[in-house]
């Protein structure tokens, strides 16, 4: 073998020159690492030798003529001190944190711990390097063919979250071998779908290369939403046409972003930086661990081989190091760069703003500094969860402006409001206008509140008005797993049933719970086959399953909820009910209230009016907000009887009557009369009607 040369210690990965590969790694507390070279399936060592080089923090080598196809590990040398929190063991075969593209499949077994199992603190001295994953160094090339992304602005995006695979593994518009792929996705049949409706954006569960935990295997499930990531830079395989491997899966990725940009539609990725696949004290040596366990992890200070878990799955990463943040960082320049994603929405987000120490939520760490200057990733979508277990981990509102949030508050109200919940018209009307209680006063614009009431975690749409309680034993744990307080109502029986009165009834509630959504002030998210009346049994933490249960039925879908789902989105659209700027409530020159609120006497409500949680009728007085220069009025009754609705003085014409049970638009100028008979269970849009 050609000797290694020291080569530089920028850019960190291993990236081919055209005349050799230069490898580049941080280790802060190393004191040694190696270089492992194997055949092309990764399964037989061929060389080992030292990087040469030290840069700071960096080890580093150059190995002139090497190509692009070069499968590599490391092996890391320093400390065995768990108590000290560094568990170097040159045994294990390390993976590169900046492999774009990973070869063999993680098994479990014992050799891949660093210590031994029953005695954690002990070093487990037996080598992995055959069944550890490795690197393969890429150079790719790819035909963007004048690739531009649609760069909707957020006050204009309707966010629609899906699972690649889930999304058409049951399609049957897809050709059979790209079903549950990116190709599918692609796909002309899912392309129309999308366009059908009306989003402007499609935000895929996680698609970063993702391990399944020991205990899923060990029950035959999978993790199947993918929140484990290994791969920061490597697109998952799984959702690649079967037989694919290496660029083809890239390129399967590239050109699924290429196509949906060319229909309209932006491509949002959900990240998972706060925590990696190798879990707690007790989890395997992948990477990160073997490579700087100090520096890559926020570790307990009173026990220092014990790890931080702000995430629930048993470490967090130190996005307080600055190497930590440059690996974030530059794997989102990445994905933005040379896959062409159009925005992210960052997983248990708080964690992005903790600290190495003390691990408080700072708006001013390092993260949303280094995002902010970034001429590449200030440009993009940034959509935080705003919410982990840390100590005070509920930070909804609190992220800086510009960044997107999803708003648990919206779907807690929203439902509680229509399903016989706890809540009360003043906090239902706060919600509707973008939650201005929680992003107003701190300098945010409405678009920034992300509203769903359904999202991949917890029930869909359709079992949110068919279940009072979870059913997830086939998660495998006892059913303790899931949400118990899902403000969900089952209309008067649990589960499936075919009684047509109940079964009018939730529909009419899918149909008022989807309006309230896509009418409401700030960023509307729909969660994927909810429009189809998609069910999953009354699961409400699907995760693990990878079958039926998850997968979207698109033999059973409810074509007229589609419909419907459509309707109001280009109602949307077209009328604007709410634009992106607050109200006031304030009467303009001609004496117009930019936004009031009605009861059904046709009476603006009262103080004792806004906290009676017993009252279930509320009108929206919107003036003048759309194109069309007319006064909207939107009605909502979510209570069990019709009601008589006094509208104000004007002419009004029906444009949306959510207790209909078909989506046909009303007849070009049908007027209301009043009082509106506002029927229970229903939302009612109407228009001031300008015609002389």
């Amino acid at each position: 073998m050609t000797p290694l040369q020291p080569g530089r210690p920028w850019p960190l990965g291993a990236h081919w020159d055209g005349q050799g590969i230069n490898f580049a790694v941080f280790s802060d507390h190393a004191q040694g690492i190696a270089l492992c070279l194997f055949d092309d399936a990764g399964t037989q060592q061929q060389s080992c030798t030292a990087l040469p080089g030290r840069t700071q923090q960096v080890w580093h080598g150059y190995l002139p003529g090497a190509q692009p196809g070069l499968v590599y590990g490391l092996r890391a040398h320093g400390p065995w001190q768990p108590e000290r929190g560094q568990r170097f063991n040159p045994n294990k075969l390390l993976l590169d944190p900046y492999a774009r593209e990973i070869v063999g499949r993680f098994d479990w077994n014992d050799p891949h711990f660093g210590g031994d199992r029953q005695r954690p603190l002990e070093m487990d001295l037996r080598d992995n390097g055959a069944q550890a994953l490795k690197a393969r160094v890429v150079h790719d090339r790819f035909d963007w063919g004048g690739d531009t992304p649609p760069c909707t602005p957020l006050a204009d995006t309707v966010l629609y979250e899906l699972h690649v695979k889930g999304f058409t593994r049951l399609h049957p518009g897809v050709p059979e071998t790209q079903r549950g792929t990116y190709a599918g996705l692609a796909s002309d049949a899912a392309i129309a779908h999308l366009q059908r409706l009306g989003v402007t954006a499609v935000s895929l569960l996680p698609v970063h290369q993702a391990l399944d935990e020991e205990r899923l295997v060990r029950m035959g499930l999978r993790n199947y939403w993918g929140y484990n990531t290994v791969g920061f830079f490597c697109p998952s395989p799984e959702f690649a046409v079967a037989g694919s491997s290496g660029a083809a899966v890239r390129d399967e990725f590239r050109t699924m972003v290429k196509r949906l940009h060319a229909a309209g539609l932006e491509v949002i990725l959900d990240v998972v930086y706060n925590h990696s696949a190798e879990t707690d004290e007790q989890g395997p040596t992948i990477h990160f661990r073997g490579l700087d366990n100090a520096a890559w992890y926020r570790l307990r200070p009173d026990d220092p081989a014990l790890y931080v878990n702000d995430t629930g799955t048993g470490n967090t990463l130190n996005l307080g190091h600055p190497r930590v943040l440059q690996l974030m960082m530059d794997s989102l320049r990445y994905w933005v760069s040379e896959m062409h994603i159009d925005g992210f929405r960052f997983d248990l987000a708080p964690v992005l703003g903790r600290g190495a120490t003390a691990g408080g939520f700072d708006t001013g760490a390092a993260f949303f500094h280094a995002i902010a200057q970034d001429p590449l990733l200030s440009t993009v979508k940034l959509i935080a969860e705003p919410w982990d277990i840390g100590i005070g981990g509920y930070q909804l509102g609190q992220f800086p402006p510009g960044w997107a949030e999803w708003n648990d508050r919206f779907r807690d109200t929203v439902r509680s409001f229509w399903l016989r919940g706890e809540t009360s018209r003043g906090e239902l009307a706060q919600r509707l206008c973008a939650s201005s209680d929680v992003f107003q006063a701190r300098g945010r614009m409405p678009a920034e509140s992300v509203n769903f009431i359904v999202a991949h975690d917890g029930f869909t749409l359709a079992d949110l008005v068919s279940h009072d309680r979870k059913h997830n034993e086939a998660n495998g744990e006892g059913n303790r797993d899931g949400h118990d307080q899902n403000h969900s109502w089952n209309a008067g029986v649990e589960g499936p049933s075919d009684d047509p009165v109940i079964g009018a009834l939730r529909g009419r509630l899918q149909r008022a719970l989807l309006a309230t959504l896509l009418l409401s002030q700030g960023t509307p998210m729909l969660c994927a086959g909810d429009e189809l009346g998609h069910s999953q049994g009354g699961n409400n933490n699907a995760y693990c399953q990878d079958n039926a249960t998850s997968w979207i039925d698109w033999s059973r879908a409810d074509d007229v909820l589609v419909a419907f789902t459509a309707q109001v989105l280009a109602l949307r659209r077209t009328h604007r009910p709410l634009l992106d700027r607050w109200y006031s409530g304030l009467a303009d020159a001609q004496g117009r209230v930019d936004l009031g609120w009605l009861q059904a006497d046709g009476t603006p409500l009262a103080d004792a009016d806004w906290r009676d949680p017993a009252q279930r009728v509320l009108g929206a007085a919107i003036g003048a907000p759309g194109p069309f220069g007319e006064a909207l009025l939107m009605l909502m009754n979510a209570g069990d009887t019709d009601v008589p609705f006094a509208l104000p003085a004007g002419r009004w014409r029906v444009l949306l009557d959510t207790a209909a049970s078909s989506p046909a638009a009303p007849e070009a100028g049908a007027v209301a009369h009043t009082p509106w008979p506002l029927a229970a269970h229903s939302l009612v849009l109407l228009a001031q009607d300008l015609t002389p």
